[in-house]
């Protein structure tokens, strides 16, 4: 299956893209409409790409033994929908119908909790450097999916949910190659 033959199903797991189910979530509120997209960055350990670390985190499987940072991090019950890898990679964690635990304290057009209402997109990557046209090229074709299924009206950093407390997707990610952004900055 090609990216361009990406369909999700009901319960919101995409057709054709790696799965590895994550503990890390539970049911949405009763009645409430995924309206926001949140994109972050993430390395395990911080500064390296391509291990296994992120897996094993949003599976609750990360070894302290492994890394030093990792002994910090370890009781962390966290998850993202999505995890885009710098080779352009796509890993589904949470299908979309679910909350994933990707936001944390939160707050967006005045609603706080955004991990109700929203789906979490990993990129592999930092805050201090650039991001792959691989990985800009599956994130745009991922949002044109999300927006045909859901009621998608905002595009944020975590950086915009969580100003003060979070930095990513940072400085280096560059939201002119994201098609059709509508980012809200509150």
């Amino acid at each position: 299956m090609t990216i361009s033959d990406w369909r999700l199903d009901a319960a919101g797991w995409l057709d054709g893209v790696g799965r590895i189910a994550s503990p890390n979530c539970d049911a949405r509120p009763e009645g409430e409409a995924i309206g926001l997209v949140v994109i972050h960055n993430i390395s395990l350990p911080p500064g390296q790409f391509g291990g296994p670390g992120v897996e094993q985190l949003f599976g609750n499987r990360l070894n302290p033994e492994e890394h030093p940072y990792y002994a910090g991090i370890q009781n962390l019950r966290v998850s993202s929908h999505f995890f885009i890898r710098r080779d352009g990679e796509l890993i589904q964690f949470v299908p979309c119908g679910s909350r994933a635990w990707h936001a944390g304290a939160s707050l967006w057009q005045g609603r706080e909790r955004c991990n109700d209402f929203s789906i979490g997109v990993e990129l592999e990557g930092t805050d201090d450097r650039p991001f792959s046209d691989a990985q800009y090229a599956v994130l745009n074709r991922l949002l044109e999916v999300l927006r045909a299924a859901y009621p998608i009206t905002g595009l944020a950093g975590h950086c915009d949910i969580a100003p003060g407390r979070k930095t990513d997707p940072g400085p280096c990610f560059d939201w002119h190659k994201v098609a059709c952004a509508v980012r809200t900055n509150e």
